[in-house]
């Protein structure tokens, strides 16, 4: 306990060396708050924009889809997966999807595309599917030989709004599946290469072209927390409970992108790693120096007795208490930061392109780990580097220092 006090009175009397030190320990702190909390909010953003607007959180197929997609591996609409779906906890809304391969025709042009079959309306609901509609209007609700394509795609085709298209396929009975179409939109999904190959049909219409009446391929989920995908997943999976189902995270069914943002994320730690090196050479210079500047201090220590431990302890309890002091003043200046960011965000002017998708706005967030972080890494960094000053401090002999000193 003396020792506390005896640092706390060295930290306040020595104010120079306390608030070089403090400076570096409380701008590292600060910057590395602001650095984690917009990382994260930019990584969940991007993350959210590509599952959300496009995939959705979680997915639902026969349970060998997903390793090799297949017409005949469906799943059978019922009334009963329906209920679970619309009262477990945490999901936000779903939408039921067929698909398949196809070539279309719009006059003598023709294109190979892939068949998507959606509740127009779940599917609003799910992916905002009315916002992507450039041109045209969304299904009507009864069924009514309509289709939407991509804008790739229509400029392939130089299709236009009313033109009739024909599409040709391979149905689930065997039989050549065909048909004609009115198109009544035009869409953009984001990703161009989507975008030349999108055939969107009333998914009714679909199951009656593949014969596959009341069947779907997938079922996408968004939940209402992004952090709660993996445990929301695990939920439904023990709710619906049939073993020829597959009940997955966006993380298992988009792995490619998945991998490319925790390499993303992954990166991102380098810049803390220097924020971190710069705190430590600041913490070790300022220490260091205010070690020199006291040797007589503690050459008259050692002189009445203090050990040279209780002098190691009392150089790095002063580093560690000072570091305490710059965490909870830099958490209120990091806080204020974040919430700024997470409201307002950083706007980007006509916005950046990722993998397809447009930002114009990236906002930060505020969780605990873009605190805790920070503080446990500054707290053990100063505690760390305050051993050599504070082993040089015990070091002392006090019959030279207070000779020359």
């Amino acid at each position: 306990m003396l020792i506390i006090k005896m640092a706390f009175r060295n930290i306040f009397r020595q104010r120079r060396r306390t608030i070089l030190t403090g400076l570096s320990m409380l701008v590292g702190f600060t910057l590395a708050v602001i650095f984690i909390g917009w990382g994260d909010g930019t990584y969940n953003n991007i993350i959210d924009e590509f599952t959300r607007n496009r995939l959705g959180h979680i997915q639902i197929h026969e349970k060998t889809y997903l390793d090799r997609p297949s017409l005949y591996k469906t799943i059978q609409e019922s009334d009963d997966l329906a209920n679970i779906l619309d009262s477990t906890k945490g999901i936000e809304s779903w939408t039921p999807r067929l698909f398949s391969a196809g070539l279309v025709s719009v006059g003598e042009k023709t294109a190979g595309v892939q068949i998507l079959g959606i509740d127009p309306i779940r599917e609003d609901q799910t992916t905002q599917f009315d916002k992507k509609i450039l041109q045209g209007r969304n299904f009507s609700r009864i069924p009514s030989k309509e289709a939407i394509i991509g804008k790739g795609l229509a400029q392939i085709l130089k299709a236009e709004l009313d033109d009739e298209i024909v599409i040709i396929s391979q149905a689930a009975d065997g039989s050549i599946a065909n048909d004609l179409y009115t198109i009544i939109g035009i869409s953009s999904s984001g990703d161009d290469i989507s975008d030349r190959s999108s055939f969107y049909l009333h998914l009714r219409e679909a199951q009656e072209l593949l014969v596959l009446d009341g069947r779907i391929h997938e079922i996408a989920l968004l939940v209402k927390k992004l952090n709660h995908v993996l445990k929301t997943n695990n939920l439904l999976a023990s709710e619906i409970n049939n073993p020829d189902l597959s009940v997955s995270p966006w993380q298992v069914f988009a792995k490619a992108f998945y991998d490319a943002m925790q390499a993303d994320k992954a990166g991102s730690y380098v810049m803390l790693i220097i924020i971190v090196f710069i705190v430590a050479v600041g913490v070790l210079n300022t220490v260091l120096m205010s070690v020199l500047e006291r040797q007589r201090e503690y050459g008259v220590m050692k002189a009445i007795g203090t050990k040279p431990k209780q002098i190691i302890k009392l150089v790095v309890i002063e580093v560690t208490i000072l570091a305490i002091i710059c965490i909870i003043l830099g958490s209120g200046l990091g806080y204020g930061a974040n919430t700024f960011l997470s409201k307002h965000g950083i706007k980007f002017g006509e916005g950046i392109t990722y993998g397809g998708m447009k930002f114009e706005t990236m906002k930060a967030e505020i969780n605990l780990r873009s605190f805790l972080i920070p503080a446990v890494t500054v707290i053990l960094c100063a505690a760390l580097v305050s051993l050599l000053p504070a082993i040089k401090a015990a070091r002392t002999e006090p019959a030279k220092t207070m000779r020359f000193h």
